[in-house]
């Protein structure tokens, strides 16, 4: 069975690499490399995968579930400029594809430990581009 809670924040960020001249960064990122930074309102999908158990007919505790993303996601992310205020973000660009894979690591060990498995996340950047990230990578 796979279950899936919604969370939204709002942040800033830069694209832009430290290593390129301010023309590659504007021909790779386009305007999100523009220095002054710019802001979105993120939709976060956090699909989870398990059983359902055959007392209480859920697959988890939702309410634990929205306090995990509260306190490792929404108090982390939620109106900050990422790359300065949220790690590893003052190493690497925060683009919709590396926030997806960094709100992964954030989850996955707590969501484990309620005894359900992690399966996704989506993140939706603006309405016609999200990323679903599923931990694949390394494995």
């Amino acid at each position: 069975m796979l279950i899936t809670r919604k969370a939204e924040f709002s942040a800033s960020h830069v694209c832009s690499d430290p290593s390129l001249s301010p023309e590659e960064n504007e021909r790779l990122y386009g305007r999100e490399s523009r220095p002054h930074g710019h802001g979105h309102n993120y939709v976060l999908e956090v699909t989870l995968r398990g059983d359902v158990d055959p007392v209480h007919g859920m697959v988890l505790d939702l309410k634990a579930l929205k306090g995990i993303i509260r306190d490792r996601v929404l108090n982390v992310y939620d109106h900050r400029f990422l790359n300065v205020e949220v790690p590893p973000f003052d190493r690497i660009v925060p683009t919709a594809e590396n926030i997806a894979r960094d709100i992964w690591r954030r989850l996955d060990a707590p969501v484990a430990a309620m005894g359900s498995t992690l399966h996704s996340v989506r993140l939706h950047e603006s309405d016609d581009l999200f990323v679903d990230y599923s931990g694949e990578e390394g494995r």
